[in-house]
């Protein structure tokens, strides 16, 4: 028997205009008031998934950032932190630096009303897109490198995909132990994104740990989800379900594949033959 379902946010319950199907919210209510654990694995930030997903309007929790932030949305306590050590987190500046690569910072500043902090003189066109959703939760600095104390989540890249493979394999061959690196290419804001990270920051470590409180077992957990970020938590869950529109790698792992995609409704299409909900 299930009991906690993990769900992805964008290309899973969103359709690809950012909103949320009639059918995905009535199931997901459905699945609340039938006492189904429901928590939202994004790599959003905790703000902004907290607002994307208020129509539903019942309790849930949100594993934000990637897994390193997991938050309750009844009280926004924070139940689960993986911050960036901030010496590491210079290591990971000073080599993309001399590959001419700046990123943005997502932080934990949320009581602050602090989510995304970026370099003054080196916002580029990436950052103008995805700064253009932050609304007024930014903050710039001068310098990263002068930066000595922060609760950094995670370090966020965008451009060619060459580029950022780059960079990414730099980091899994020189750091394999310090950080955890997702390389992400089905999005709309850039040809791929980066996401650096502390290395226990995974929506499948933070699930688990989440899951482990709450007395529920690996076998008792569907998750749900269509992109790279989502592979681990597809992969070891009691059930793993890619969206029809999911990349190669997702469905590769996946026990399911929905019939139909995310402006169709496919999370709730296939949750509810799954759960006999029909």
């Amino acid at each position: 028997m299930y009991k906690l379902i993990a769900i992805d946010l964008d290309g899973t319950l969103l359709d690809d205009k950012k909103n949320i199907p009639e059918e995905n919210i009535k199931l997901m209510r459905e699945l609340i008031d039938r006492e189904y654990e429901i928590v939202i694995a994004t790599g959003r930030r905790y703000w902004e998934a907290k607002n994307i997903i208020k129509d539903i309007n019942r309790p849930m929790v949100i594993l934000a950032n990637n897994g390193n932030i997991v938050r309750d949305l009844k009280d926004d306590k924070i139940l689960i932190k993986k911050y960036l050590d901030i010496e590491d987190f210079k290591k990971v500046i000073e080599e993309s630096r001399k590959r001419g690569l700046c990123p943005l910072l997502l932080v934990d500043e949320y009581e602050k009303g602090i989510d995304v902090v970026v370099e003054a003189g080196n916002i580029n066109e990436y950052h103008d897109v995805y700064l253009s959703r932050a609304e007024d939760r930014c903050k710039k600095v001068e310098d990263y490198l002068e930066m000595e104390d922060a609760n950094i989540l995670s370090i966020v890249y965008f451009g060619d995909k060459k580029d950022m493979e780059g960079l990414y394999d730099y980091i899994n061959e020189r750091y394999p132990k310090i950080f955890k690196a997702h390389l992400m290419e089905n999005i709309r804001v850039a040809e791929a994104l980066l996401e650096i990270m502390n290395p226990l920051g995974d929506k499948w470590l933070s699930l688990l740990d989440y899951a482990r409180e709450r007395g529920i077992e690996r076998k008792e957990i569907i998750a749900v989800g269509d992109d790279n970020n989502d592979i681990e938590m597809i992969k070891n869950a009691g059930l793993g379900i890619a969206m029809k529109n999911a990349s190669p790698m997702v469905k590769e792992v996946a026990d399911i594949i929905t019939e139909k995609d995310n402006n169709e409704a496919g999370l709730a299409f296939e949750l509810r033959k799954i759960l006999k909900l029909l």
